[in-house]
């Protein structure tokens, strides 16, 4: 199921011209298990994003709440997200991603691009996780079309991965070091890709 929603949403951007110009893809590691680490502006980045790892498929971490959104609930269950409670996370927020990169597949979190505490929260769960299951972390940023309106309005989309790293620190004072590590990593990424648009359109 996971292939052809991921077509269909990549059709429909395509011919929207809301599919996502991909920078630095050689960034992706070729096989194994990673966890990939996009900002956040809407849900289109999150299409985006399925669809420019295909044939390989990417399984989100989401916020419980979505899933009870009509559509979108539907929509993201099929595009192997996994419920995740923020308010009151358990070991499920550790144990499925853990499990799921043992088994060699991608994992995709959305930290947000603030330094609000929530994205504080969700690079430090990134940091986490990576640093358990001894597991690359790909950041990555994104640009551009956040919803339906501007996928009608044909508005573009852009997509840039950094260069993946281990956290190789233990304990606190390593997630510590590393989620600023990654912190900084989504800013210069954000900042990279907006010179990248700009000289494309010159």
């Amino acid at each position: 199921m996971y292939k052809f929603t991921a077509n269909l949403v990549k059709l429909i951007l395509k011919l929207s011209g809301s599919k996502a110009r991909v920078y630095d893809a050689h960034n992706l590691p070729k096989d194994g298990g990673f966890i990939i680490a996009c900002t956040h502006t809407g849900y289109v980045d999150i299409l985006n994003l399925g669809v420019a790892v295909m044939p390989r498929e990417i399984h989100f971490m989401a916020k419980k709440q979505l899933f009870d959104i009509k559509g979108l609930g539907w929509l993201i269950n099929h595009l192997n997200a996994f419920p995740v409670d923020r308010d009151n996370p358990g070991p499920s927020v550790i144990k499925i991603p853990s499990q799921l990169l043992k088994e060699g597949k991608i994992v995709g979190i959305f930290p947000s691009g603030t330094r609000n505490s929530e994205g504080t929260d969700l690079k430090q769960g990134a940091i986490t996780i990576a640093q358990l299951s001894k597991t690359q972390i790909v950041p990555a940023a994104y640009v551009g079309a956040r919803n339906a309106g501007d996928v009608f309005k044909r508005g573009k989309g852009y997509l840039i991965y950094g260069e993946p790293f281990y956290v190789t620190g233990k304990g606190k004072e390593g997630r510590e070091e590393f989620t600023h590590h990654l912190e900084q990593e989504l800013i210069a990424l954000t900042e990279e890709l907006n010179k990248r648009i700009a000289a494309d359109k010159k």
